[in-house]
């Protein structure tokens, strides 16, 4: 298995009760793959991450921070928000495609 794991996704904005968030959704063979990283993560400590969550550096463009992405319930779907900060400094909109790379 990889140490990082590229992909570029569509940047999605989503509103909800408490705000709007902007977000890209891993989907197919790369949510598989994170899947397993996950599942190996609690085979390997005995405890699942919040939410089944997992830690990475996400990096998109020049902008690179460290972040957890989160599993869809009952999906096979991994989702990384994105915040405005990096959507300013990557010039992104929502529909844009954003290359994103995850280290873990």
């Amino acid at each position: 298995m990889s140490d990082s794991l590229a992909a570029t996704l569509p940047l999605t904005r989503w509103e909800g009760e408490r705000g709007t968030y902007h977000l890209v959704t891993f989907t197919g063979a790369q949510a598989e793959e994170l899947a397993a990283r996950a599942m190996m993560q609690r085979l390997e400590t005995g405890r699942a991450r919040g939410f089944g969550s997992l830690k990475v550096t996400a990096r998109i463009g020049a902008s690179e921070w460290r972040t957890s992405i989160f599993p869809q319930k009952g999906k096979a779907e991994w989702i990384l928000l994105v915040s405005r900060t990096v959507i300013r400094a990557e010039d992104l909109a929502p529909g844009d495609p954003a290359h994103v790379i995850l280290t873990f």
